[in-house]
């Protein structure tokens, strides 16, 4: 028997113990704040782990050690525990290692266990994009010199590639749009805060949302009830005005978006302020779309998502005469298009 009790012929244990590089290092599940003070020792690899300064101003002693397997359950000999502070990697040499011992069947194995120290909360992912975004920003030739006025058409490349992905159903390439779309709000985002009048950055971005998002939604956030979509739409548009203060309806309403949804959105504009405004008196094609695209608004139809179903409809008209089958991947491409080194998804 050893000192404490344990067997001398005890193999051990071994704690392979995981964190998570997202999450601020020093905040560990209490499981693993357990393993790693009843351990016998600590062993990380990479001395420049995050986790080892606020393991060591905890009072656990940590050596910089890469053992090999079959070290390693020597070091376990006798009843000890020996928790390993795995790297990023998830120290892929030493678990093969220890299953080739175990699986030889020659070696008694120490008890392993896996344990995770800390979790990725929902949404983690983003902090990686915003690393990986702020190191393209200072190192990439082209991405250094990126404006916001530069990036503008490959936003609105973008968000018209996420509605076809939306209308064509297309769930693999619904989610490679968004990340696209994504990318669009992180770049523009790092671009401001290179800004010397008035800088901001992803978070001011992403809190300014949420302070919008939570006085937006009083029903769910504050005392106000709503139990229809309804009167959820009249919670939102009384605060938008009230934070507004706009003089008229049709302030805030881009007049550079297409033709079609521009005069949609008008119409919605007007209708909802219990506006009865007559449509202007008029001869062209110009008046008869305006006309058309007023009444599908008033229909609870997107206008120009019809028109764009139509479009493809009609596309197909066009191939069938061509002798041609339905399009593939390749046709999506437009060959007059000159790649300019932008991030086009």
């Amino acid at each position: 028997m050893t000192a404490d009790g344990a067997s001398a012929a005890d193999p051990g244990r071994i704690v392979l113990l995981t964190t998570s590089h997202r999450v601020a290092p020093g905040l560990l599940s209490w499981p693993a704040w357990q393993a790693l003070r009843g351990a016998d020792r600590v062993l990380c690899s990479d001395g420049a782990h995050p986790q080892v300064p606020y393991l060591r101003e905890a009072g656990i002693g940590v050596d910089e050690e890469a053992p090999t397997a079959r070290e390693l359950v020597d070091a376990c000999a006798g009843g000890r525990s020996v928790v390993v502070v795995a790297t990023g990697e998830g120290e892929p040499r030493l678990t093969d290692g220890l299953a080739r011992l175990a699986g030889s069947g020659r070696t008694r194995m120490p008890d392993l266990e896996l344990l995770p120290a800390s979790y990725d909360l929902p949404g983690a992912r983003l902090l990686d994009l915003v690393q990986v975004m702020d190191r393209i920003r200072a190192e990439c030739p082209w991405s250094s010199r990126q404006t916001h006025e530069g990036l503008a058409k490959y936003g609105l490349e973008e968000a018209y590639e996420l509605v076809e992905a939306i209308e064509e159903g297309d769930r693999d390439e619904l989610r490679e749009e968004l990340g696209d779309v994504l990318l669009q709000v992180v770049f523009h985002s790092r671009i401001a805060e290179d800004d010397t009048e008035a800088p901001f950055s992803i978070d001011d971005v992403a809190g300014g949302i949420v302070a919008k998002l939570i006085r937006r939604h009083p029903h769910v956030f504050g005392d106000e009830t709503a139990t229809t979509p309804e009167e959820v739409r009249e919670h939102w548009l009384r605060t938008k005005a009230e934070e507004k203060r706009r003089s008229s309806v049709t302030q805030g309403i881009p007049l550079g978006q297409p033709g079609l949804a521009l005069s949609a959105k008008l119409s919605s504009r007007a209708r909802t302020a219990g506006l009865d405004v007559p449509l202007p008196a008029g001869e062209g094609v110009g008046y008869e779309l305006l006309a058309m695209a007023v009444r599908a608004e008033a229909e609870g139809v997107d206008p120009e998502a019809a028109l764009r179903a139509a479009a493809r409809t009609y596309r197909d008209a066009i191939r069938g005469a061509e002798g041609l089958g339905a399009p593939g991947a390749d046709d999506h491409e437009d060959d007059d298009h000159e790649d300019d080194g932008g991030y086009e998804g």
